[in-house]
């Protein structure tokens, strides 16, 4: 493996990819230092231990964090290579990009910031977002030189390296998959990518600079989104004519040239479901096909709860006397995709909230990854498997491996995953 010229990293944010980073980093003999604002992250890590669930991660973490080289803190120290892994939500319900974290970051560190030093941008972001945290360093730090006023000669070197890793293949992938590097000079990609080239045996592909590789992240999940709105799109047209949308799937990939995805409830996670707002927010007036997709995805979460409702009604017209008081909904998965505990932007967590808030009778959630229910869920019980025999109807939200070596149970069955098809 190739050596790097840094010896100190600082990874900024210790979630789901500044983590499993900053592990990659320090099992390569590198000294990282992890810098959060979650305290129990914070002390979690420093014992040894993960506060996330990712295979493999946390061997990892507990073998650099013994060995003396990954420590966390919440205050920022000097580096020679500071990576910027956090959060870039919505600001409201208009999807507009909040940059309000990364410039939190920025404002951490520059205050240590010296000479020599390399800033890179691993959080997806909308288009600019790179140039906008070198605009903040440099009004931070009016001491120091920036690429977009001193070019190749600037004291800090700043990049963008989107992350592109499969929850539960994090760790596999940090190392196989490409990257694109987007500096904001060529000595900036250069030495962005001789610092990822540490561990990673994919190819450092060096974009023309860094607006073109957070479009390259952007439109690689937004072909995605694209994807599954239309196999979404097909199941809502299959159910209104009676037709097994999962057989029709099968069906037409057998096509050479066909490869529709699956449907399900919606879309989540922090990719798919937030990066194509981040190109319509950017164009809007051009974006409208990946304007649709996302609106196609966002609205299947309303249409499986009418699933669910109307699975509610067939009950009570086969069980006189009762009420909907006495029914009781079973649901399956709350996380964004199988075998995870991620519930960021789920749809599958987004049914169960919704079901809770409006269903008067007994509700039972079924998540094998994680050992509290979000508080949002009201009176809905976590229970395993066995656990849900006597509910009346059973919703199939997310196709974890044990629901899917299940058979189906009895009761009426709102399956969007094709589960129990």
């Amino acid at each position: 493996m190739p050596t790097t010229p840094f010896k100190r990293i600082s990874v900024v944010g210790l979630g789901y990819i500044g983590l499993p980073t900053a592990a990659m980093f320090a099992s390569r003999k590198i000294e990282v230092v992890g810098l959060d604002v979650n305290q129990h992250a914070v002390d979690t890590i420093n014992r040894g231990e993960v506060h996330i669930v990712e295979p493999d991660l946390d061997m990892v973490v507990r073998a650099v964090v013994t060995e003396g080289y990954l420590r966390a803190t919440t205050k920022p120290e000097p580096a020679e290579a500071f990576l910027i892994a956090v959060p870039t939500p919505f600001k409201d319900e208009n999807h507009e990009p909040d940059l309000g974290f990364i410039k939190a970051a920025v404002s951490a560190i520059a205050k240590v910031l010296e000479a020599g030093n390399l800033v890179i941008l691993e959080s997806t972001s909308p288009v600019g977002a790179t140039e906008a945290m070198a605009g903040w360093l440099a009004e931070a730090r009016p001491d120091l030189s920036f690429p977009q006023n001193a070019g190749e000669a600037s004291d800090i070197r700043v990049a963008h390296c989107p992350e592109r890793v499969l929850p539960g293949k994090v760790m596999q992938e940090l190392i196989i998959n490409d990257r694109v590097i987007g500096g904001m000079t060529a000595k900036c990609s250069d030495a962005a990518a001789r610092l990822y080239r540490t561990f990673v045996t994919g190819d450092c592909v060096v974009a023309s600079g860094p607006r073109v590789a957070e479009m390259a992240k952007l439109t690689e999940n937004s072909f995605r989104d694209v994807n599954i709105a239309f196999a979404n799109e097909l199941s809502v047209i299959c159910d209104a004519l009676g037709m097994d949308v999962w057989e029709l799937i099968s069906l037409a990939n057998r096509h050479p040239r066909v490869n529709i995805l699956q449907p399900g409830p919606g879309v989540g996670g922090h990719c798919i479901a937030v990066d194509p707002w981040f190109i319509v927010s950017s164009a809007p007036e051009h974006a409208r096909l990946i304007r649709t997709a996302r609106e196609v995805n966002d609205s299947k979460p309303e249409w499986v709860i009418k699933k669910v409702r109307e699975a509610v009604g067939a009950y009570l017209m086969e069980s006189p006397g009762k009420t909907a008081a006495d029914v009781t909904i079973a649901c399956y998965g709350l996380a964004f995709k199988p075998d995870i505990d991620d519930l960021r932007e789920s749809p599958a967590l987004d049914i169960a909230r919704q079901i809770a808030h409006e269903h008067q009778g007994t509700m039972l959630i079924v998540e094998p990854n994680i050992d509290t229910l979000p508080t949002d869920l009201g009176a809905a019980r976590l229970v395993p498997m066995t656990g849900t025999q006597d509910a009346d109807v059973h919703v199939m939200l997310v196709d974890h491996k044990p629901f899917k070596q299940s058979g189906p149970p009895t009761g009426r069955i709102v399956d969007a995953r094709g589960v129990w098809g």
